[in-house]
């Protein structure tokens, strides 16, 4: 296919013009070969799973890298359904895949979900392109675990698993004293007893508790609970227990003989949230109440933060405009230090927000509220760690005009992505405030991260950042979505190598 020819295919499904981008055919993919695969012989030695996902969860696991397209792309065409694939990606990384640290090559697992949500996002010849490429990224994840001791999660012992009615109790007392067997056998307890909410209300207060990982224990709570509401609780008992073992990640002593750094400010916050007013979910939204708290998150440290946080709860602050400094904190760090870190400062605001959003426990949201108030600084410090944060207040910059109109305009910003991330920054804003739902910057957004996406925290961030640009209050998440072009992809990029092999695989 012509380089014109792509152009308008990106212009067709995307409305943006595509004269900076050489996109490749994704036609291929609607034309699968049929590939026999052969069944799979299970492992004593490995958690089984359920005969309706085993075999294809052995495929991801025993298939040569080079020859996995064909072979999960025979699937497909043989009646393997998204949401059988997306179970056994995700099934096949928590079992072959060690959670420890959480994060590096854990993240196959970790992007599952980002994969997925770019998936729904897109028009449906680029829809399975996040699928492939975190098909193909396990197998990296794989090979680096089998090169690092060869980790796999084990059976369950049996015998140490409680009762229904004692699980829950088992877990919470084994998780405050950080006591792995214990665990690892109240969890599973949990799997096969209580229900998705019920279990994902304690992971998502467990998962808040450390500032261990840079946010990626949160990051795991809410990506696992959000990827098995797809694919299906029936799916929960080994993903479970990966999240588990790795919410109990630590360095040193066990972290309950000690007062570590990490935990001290889910420590303090647990009193702190008792001092919540009984109506504390009620209240005004408030800009400037946004920006006071913005205030404090670029010079104060956690404790300052969480106690402002308090401060606007007890003025009757809706804690809408609470998250909405957050998001904006994290975006303004991102934008003072592009980097690994300041790419975490977004998804872990993601995360807790999200769990924030979905936990049902009001103890339980006052500590995922305060939590996400000291990460920040915590993040901060951590970034200063690293080198000078530049001098940059995200509710000071200027929006610019884009000089292109229409679909022309989509293309200006993404070129000044690569050559003037301030610039793109500034038009981001003005075209933001213009056209207050703009998909085809979203969409071109996302295509490029297709195309040009090496890392998984290309799809993680993009994900993040598009999905909360919804959830920040007008007036701030045009500043919000502006600051993400410090880590988006520009028009410029490098492509990727992957879909081209995809293509001439499926094509052969």
């Amino acid at each position: 296919m012509s380089r014109s020819t792509s152009r308008r295919s990106f212009l067709k499904s995307t409305g943006a013009v595509g004269s900076v981008w050489g996109l490749a055919d994704v036609g291929f993919l609607k034309h699968l070969p049929t590939v026999s695969a052969a069944e799979a012989v299970p492992d004593p030695k490995r958690v089984l799973l359920s005969e309706d996902i085993e075999p294809l969860v052995r495929l991801l696991e025993d298939t040569p890298r080079d020859q996995l397209m064909e072979k999960v792309a025979a699937r497909i065409h043989g009646g393997a359904t998204y949401r059988e694939i997306l179970a056994a990606l995700l099934l096949a990384g928590v079992r072959n895949v060690q959670p420890r640290p959480v994060g590096f090559k854990f993240h196959a697992v970790l992007v599952v979900n980002s994969a997925h949500l770019a998936s729904l996002a897109s028009p449906d010849e680029h829809r399975w392109l996040p699928i492939f490429w975190a098909l193909d990224y396990f197998k990296d994840a794989q090979a680096q675990n089998a090169s690092q001791g060869d980790w796999h999660l084990g059976p369950v012992d049996e015998a140490a698993v409680p009762h229904a009615d004692k699980a829950h109790a088992a877990f919470v007392a084994a998780m405050d004293q950080w006591d792995e067997k214990g665990v690892d056998a109240a969890v599973t307890g949990l799997a096969r007893h209580a229900g998705i909410n019920e279990t994902y209300e304690l992971l998502f207060r467990y998962g808040c508790r450390d500032f261990r990982d840079i946010g990626h224990k949160a990051i795991y709570a809410a990506n696992s609970f959000r990827t098995l509401q797809t694919i299906g609780w029936q799916y929960a008992e080994p993903v479970l227990r990966s999240l588990a073992y790795a919410m109990l990640q630590h360095e040193g002593e066990n972290p309950a003989q000690r007062d570590a750094p990490a935990d001290r400010p889910g420590r303090r916050n647990l009193e702190l949230a008792k001092k919540f007013r009984a109506d504390w979910t009620s209240g005004r939204r408030d800009s400037g109440a946004t920006h006071d708290l913005l205030m404090t998150l670029r010079s104060g440290d956690e404790n300052a933060a969480c106690d402002k946080v308090v401060e606007l709860i007890e003025r009757k602050i809706a804690p809408q405009s609470i998250w909405d400094a957050f998001h904006v904190a994290g975006g303004e760090l991102l934008a003072r230090q592009p980097g690994i870190v300041g790419i975490h400062t977004v998804t872990s605001t993601n995360a807790l927000h999200y769990a924030f959003q979905t936990a049902a426990s009001d103890d339980h949201r006052r500590l995922l509220l305060l939590q996400n108030a000291a990460f920040l600084p915590m993040f901060r410090a951590a970034m200063q760690g690293r080198g000078a944060l530049k001098d940059f207040k995200l509710d000071e910059l200027e929006p610019a005009d884009v000089q292109a109109s229409g679909a022309d305009a989509i293309t200006e910003i993404m070129s000044d992505i690569s050559s003037d991330r301030t610039l793109a920054a500034k038009k981001i804003l003005g075209y933001a405030r213009k056209n207050p739902a703009p998909q085809s910057l979203f969409d071109a957004a996302r295509v490029l991260v297709f195309f040009k996406g090496r890392d998984a925290h290309d799809y993680k961030f993009s994900s993040a950042l598009l999905e909360d640009y919804r959830n920040v209050s007008p007036g701030w998440r045009e500043r919000y979505l502006a600051a993400g072009v410090f880590n988006l992809k520009g028009a410029a990029a490098p492509d990727n190598a992957l879909v081209p092999r995809i293509q001439a695989a499926l094509k052969a």
